[in-house]
Protein backbone atom coordinates (compact mmCIF):
# COMPACT_ATOMS: atom_id res chain seq x y z
CA UNK A 1 0.00 0.00 0.00
CA UNK A 2 1.11 3.49 -1.07
CA UNK A 3 1.94 5.94 1.68
CA UNK A 4 0.67 8.74 2.31
CA UNK A 5 2.65 11.95 1.32
CA UNK A 6 3.82 13.58 4.85
CA UNK A 7 5.17 9.83 5.48
CA UNK A 8 7.24 9.56 2.55
CA UNK A 9 8.25 12.97 2.15
CA UNK A 10 9.26 13.68 5.78
CA UNK A 11 10.96 17.08 6.58
CA UNK A 12 14.24 15.80 7.82
CA UNK A 13 15.01 14.09 4.50
CA UNK A 14 14.33 17.83 3.25
CA UNK A 15 17.63 18.41 0.74
CA UNK A 16 17.32 22.25 1.53
CA UNK A 17 15.32 24.40 3.99
CA UNK A 18 12.31 25.24 1.88
CA UNK A 19 11.64 28.69 0.27
CA UNK A 20 8.51 29.73 1.31
CA UNK A 21 5.78 32.97 0.13
CA UNK A 22 5.41 36.16 2.18
CA UNK A 23 1.36 35.89 3.80
CA UNK A 24 -0.34 38.70 2.29
CA UNK A 25 1.46 38.83 -0.78
CA UNK A 26 0.28 38.74 -4.34
CA UNK A 27 2.44 35.34 -5.45
CA UNK A 28 1.66 34.05 -1.83
CA UNK A 29 -2.13 34.42 -2.93
CA UNK A 30 -1.21 32.52 -6.17
CA UNK A 31 0.42 29.58 -4.88
CA UNK A 32 -2.17 29.20 -2.48
CA UNK A 33 -4.54 28.92 -5.51
CA UNK A 34 -2.30 26.37 -7.32
CA UNK A 35 -2.18 24.67 -4.35
CA UNK A 36 -6.15 24.72 -4.33
CA UNK A 37 -6.30 23.75 -7.85
CA UNK A 38 -3.67 20.68 -7.29
CA UNK A 39 -5.42 19.01 -4.54
CA UNK A 40 -9.11 19.74 -6.26
CA UNK A 41 -8.79 16.60 -8.88
CA UNK A 42 -8.51 19.38 -11.43
CA UNK A 43 -6.76 17.78 -14.79
CA UNK A 44 -3.11 18.73 -14.46
CA UNK A 45 -3.00 20.72 -17.47
CA UNK A 46 -6.03 22.75 -16.68
CA UNK A 47 -4.33 23.35 -13.21
CA UNK A 48 -0.99 25.06 -14.92
CA UNK A 49 -2.78 27.72 -17.24
CA UNK A 50 -2.13 31.10 -16.50
CA UNK A 51 -5.23 32.55 -14.44
CA UNK A 52 -7.27 35.07 -16.07
CA UNK A 53 -5.74 38.62 -15.36
CA UNK A 54 -2.80 37.12 -13.52
CA UNK A 55 0.74 38.23 -14.44
CA UNK A 56 2.67 35.81 -16.57
CA UNK A 57 6.48 36.15 -14.84
CA UNK A 58 4.34 35.80 -11.20
CA UNK A 59 3.10 33.01 -12.50
CA UNK A 60 6.02 31.10 -13.57
CA UNK A 61 8.29 32.82 -10.04
CA UNK A 62 5.47 30.57 -8.30
CA UNK A 63 5.88 27.39 -9.83
CA UNK A 64 9.75 27.41 -10.53
CA UNK A 65 9.79 28.31 -6.56
CA UNK A 66 7.21 25.56 -5.89
CA UNK A 67 9.11 23.10 -8.14
CA UNK A 68 12.65 23.70 -6.84
CA UNK A 69 11.03 22.74 -2.67
CA UNK A 70 9.01 19.66 -4.02
CA UNK A 71 11.95 18.09 -6.76
CA UNK A 72 14.51 18.77 -3.87
CA UNK A 73 12.28 16.47 -1.21
CA UNK A 74 11.97 13.76 -3.76
CA UNK A 75 16.07 13.91 -3.92
CA UNK A 76 16.11 14.52 -0.37
CA UNK A 77 14.38 10.70 0.17
CA UNK A 78 16.94 9.11 -2.49
CA UNK A 79 20.01 11.15 -1.42
CA UNK A 80 21.17 8.33 1.36
CA UNK A 81 21.15 5.68 -2.25
CA UNK A 82 23.27 8.44 -4.02
CA UNK A 83 26.91 8.04 -2.97
CA UNK A 84 30.36 8.85 -4.44
CA UNK A 85 30.54 4.73 -4.82
CA UNK A 86 26.75 4.42 -6.36
CA UNK A 87 26.54 7.53 -8.14
CA UNK A 88 30.51 8.67 -9.60
CA UNK A 89 28.86 10.84 -11.93
CA UNK A 90 25.54 12.79 -12.62
CA UNK A 91 23.98 11.46 -15.03
CA UNK A 92 21.00 9.51 -16.30
CA UNK A 93 21.93 5.81 -17.50
CA UNK A 94 24.78 5.71 -20.24
CA UNK A 95 23.63 7.65 -22.63
CA UNK A 96 23.54 10.96 -20.96
CA UNK A 97 26.02 12.49 -18.58
CA UNK A 98 25.47 16.16 -17.21
CA UNK A 99 28.74 18.33 -16.20
CA UNK A 100 28.69 21.24 -13.79
CA UNK A 101 29.64 24.86 -15.08
CA UNK A 102 28.56 27.74 -13.05
CA UNK A 103 31.21 30.49 -14.26
CA UNK A 104 32.16 31.08 -10.86
CA UNK A 105 34.21 28.34 -9.09
CA UNK A 106 33.68 25.69 -12.14
CA UNK A 107 34.42 27.92 -15.11
CA UNK A 108 34.38 24.42 -17.56
CA UNK A 109 32.11 21.29 -17.60
CA UNK A 110 33.31 19.75 -14.82
CA UNK A 111 32.63 15.86 -14.47
CA UNK A 112 31.42 15.58 -10.71
CA UNK A 113 29.78 12.89 -8.26
CA UNK A 114 25.53 12.88 -8.67
CA UNK A 115 25.52 13.91 -4.66
CA UNK A 116 28.12 16.90 -5.60
CA UNK A 117 26.47 17.78 -8.63
CA UNK A 118 22.79 17.72 -6.70
CA UNK A 119 24.31 20.12 -3.91
CA UNK A 120 26.22 22.88 -5.91
CA UNK A 121 22.76 22.77 -8.31
CA UNK A 122 20.41 23.20 -5.55
CA UNK A 123 22.68 25.83 -4.17
CA UNK A 124 22.60 27.43 -7.18
CA UNK A 125 18.90 27.39 -7.65
CA UNK A 126 18.56 28.50 -4.06
CA UNK A 127 20.68 31.77 -4.78
CA UNK A 128 18.62 32.83 -7.48
CA UNK A 129 15.08 32.71 -6.13
CA UNK A 130 16.36 34.21 -2.49
CA UNK A 131 18.11 37.33 -5.14
CA UNK A 132 15.40 40.04 -5.15
CA UNK A 133 17.03 41.48 -8.08
CA UNK A 134 15.94 37.97 -9.99
CA UNK A 135 12.48 37.25 -7.96
CA UNK A 136 11.68 40.42 -6.47
CA UNK A 137 9.06 39.99 -3.52
CA UNK A 138 8.39 44.27 -2.77
CA UNK A 139 5.20 45.59 -4.45
CA UNK A 140 5.67 47.27 -7.65
CA UNK A 141 9.04 46.44 -8.10
CA UNK A 142 9.64 44.83 -12.20
CA UNK A 143 10.83 41.65 -12.93
CA UNK A 144 14.43 41.96 -14.91
CA UNK A 145 14.49 41.73 -18.47
CA UNK A 146 15.65 38.38 -18.47
CA UNK A 147 14.02 36.90 -15.67
CA UNK A 148 12.19 34.32 -17.88
CA UNK A 149 15.53 33.05 -19.32
CA UNK A 150 16.97 32.68 -15.62
CA UNK A 151 13.77 30.27 -15.05
CA UNK A 152 14.22 28.29 -18.54
CA UNK A 153 17.78 27.67 -17.01
CA UNK A 154 16.42 26.68 -13.42
CA UNK A 155 13.71 24.83 -14.68
CA UNK A 156 16.43 23.00 -17.16
CA UNK A 157 18.68 21.77 -14.90
CA UNK A 158 15.62 20.71 -12.23
CA UNK A 159 14.37 18.17 -15.12
CA UNK A 160 18.44 16.79 -15.01
CA UNK A 161 17.21 16.05 -11.48
CA UNK A 162 14.03 14.08 -12.60
CA UNK A 163 16.51 12.23 -15.03
CA UNK A 164 18.62 10.75 -12.32
CA UNK A 165 15.93 10.24 -9.80
CA UNK A 166 14.17 8.06 -12.04
CA UNK A 167 17.02 6.51 -14.10
CA UNK A 168 19.14 5.64 -11.04
CA UNK A 169 16.81 5.69 -8.04
CA UNK A 170 12.82 4.85 -8.80
CA UNK A 171 13.88 1.28 -6.97
CA UNK A 172 13.87 2.76 -4.35
CA UNK A 173 11.30 5.50 -4.63
CA UNK A 174 8.67 2.22 -5.61
CA UNK A 175 10.18 0.48 -2.27
CA UNK A 176 9.18 3.46 -0.45
CA UNK A 177 5.51 3.58 -1.84
CA UNK A 178 5.95 7.05 -3.28
CA UNK A 179 6.09 6.38 -7.31
CA UNK A 180 2.65 7.97 -7.77
CA UNK A 181 3.80 10.77 -5.82
CA UNK A 182 6.48 11.18 -7.80
CA UNK A 183 4.92 10.57 -11.35
CA UNK A 184 2.41 13.28 -10.56
CA UNK A 185 4.84 16.22 -9.54
CA UNK A 186 6.78 15.33 -13.11
CA UNK A 187 3.54 15.38 -14.72
CA UNK A 188 2.68 18.95 -13.00
CA UNK A 189 6.09 19.68 -14.47
CA UNK A 190 6.00 18.70 -17.41
CA UNK A 191 2.95 19.94 -18.37
CA UNK A 192 3.77 23.38 -16.77
CA UNK A 193 6.88 24.00 -19.13
CA UNK A 194 5.36 22.27 -21.97
CA UNK A 195 2.57 24.66 -21.52
CA UNK A 196 4.26 28.04 -21.41
CA UNK A 197 7.63 26.46 -23.92
CA UNK A 198 9.82 26.95 -21.39
CA UNK A 199 12.45 24.00 -22.09
CA UNK A 200 13.66 22.84 -25.62
CA UNK A 201 11.94 19.37 -26.35
CA UNK A 202 15.46 17.96 -27.26
CA UNK A 203 16.89 18.22 -23.41
CA UNK A 204 13.30 16.30 -22.74
CA UNK A 205 15.18 13.36 -24.41
CA UNK A 206 16.50 11.06 -21.80
CA UNK A 207 12.84 10.75 -20.21
CA UNK A 208 10.96 10.58 -23.60
CA UNK A 209 9.23 6.80 -23.69
CA UNK A 210 8.31 7.37 -20.05
CA UNK A 211 6.95 10.91 -20.95
CA UNK A 212 4.90 9.77 -23.68
CA UNK A 213 3.77 6.89 -21.31
CA UNK A 214 2.60 9.07 -18.35
CA UNK A 215 1.82 12.45 -19.85
CA UNK A 216 0.14 11.83 -22.79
Amino acid sequence: MALCLGQVFSKDKTFRPRKRFEPGTQRFELYKRAQASLKSGLDLRKVVQLPEGENINDWIAVHVVDFFNRINLIYGTVSEFCTERTCPVMSGGPRYEYRWQDGDHYKKPTKLPALQYMNLLMDWIESLINNENIFPTRIGVPFPKNFQQVCKKILSRLFRVFVHVYIHHFDSICNMGAEAHVNTCYKHYYYFISEFSLIEHSELEPLRAMTERICN
